[in-house]
């Protein structure tokens, strides 16, 4: 029987995201819980990529000038996993993901990361369209709240939650930390 291969992918998880200019936040546990997935991986001895996402401008939280560009030292990168940079929302947009993922075998993905609208959403949609067994876990990634095009002011929690909705069963699984962690597919 074949066995589906899945690599952990940790997005984004930087300290540019501890900065207060983002505003209220939801899920103030997604580092731990991503630390939790993390752990399981390495004893595992599964395949773990982190992305880091990096900026050519010198004012951005994201330029590696600063220390909004490190990522967070609760899931930082160990010897021997791989860290991807990025310059655009989906990490396999500019990167070499896919090709290394289809060099491993890996079939599935399970991504964590921040931030849940933008590139945990971009790249779980990129990830479905691929081909790749896809999993979201809801509670190891994190939204801000966010003002439309009409001044209207949607909530950390409402943001979050629509967001994985637009991802539910047609890009990806949505499962939460318990549920990956226990899970025997």
């Amino acid at each position: 029987m074949n066995t589906v291969q899945r690599a952990l992918l940790i997005v984004d998880v930087q300290n540019a995201f501890k900065d207060e200019k983002w505003g209220e936040r939801n899920n103030k546990q997604a580092e731990e819980n991503i630390r939790k997935l993390l752990w399981h991986w390495r004893e595992k001895e599964g395949t773990v990529i982190h992305v880091q996402h990096t900026s050519d401008h010198p004012d951005s939280l994201f330029h590696p000038s600063h220390e909004g560009y490190s990522i967070q030292s609760i899931v930082a990168p160990i010897e021997g996993e791989t860290i991807i940079t990025k310059k655009v929302n989906s990490s396999f947009i500019g990167t070499n993901l896919e090709e290394l993922l289809r060099e491993k075998g890996i079939t599935g993905i399970v991504i964590t990361g921040l931030t849940t609208p933008h590139c945990v959403a971009t790249t779980t949609r990129m990830s479905g369209n691929l081909g790749f067994e896809t999993f979201l876990i809801s509670d190891a990634t994190a939204a801000f709240g966010l003002q439309d095009q009409n001044g209207i002011y949607y909530d950390a929690e409402t943001i979050h939650n629509v967001s994985l909705a637009t991802l539910h069963e047609e890009f990806a699984t949505i499962l939460t930390t318990e549920q990956m962690l226990g899970w025997k597919r």
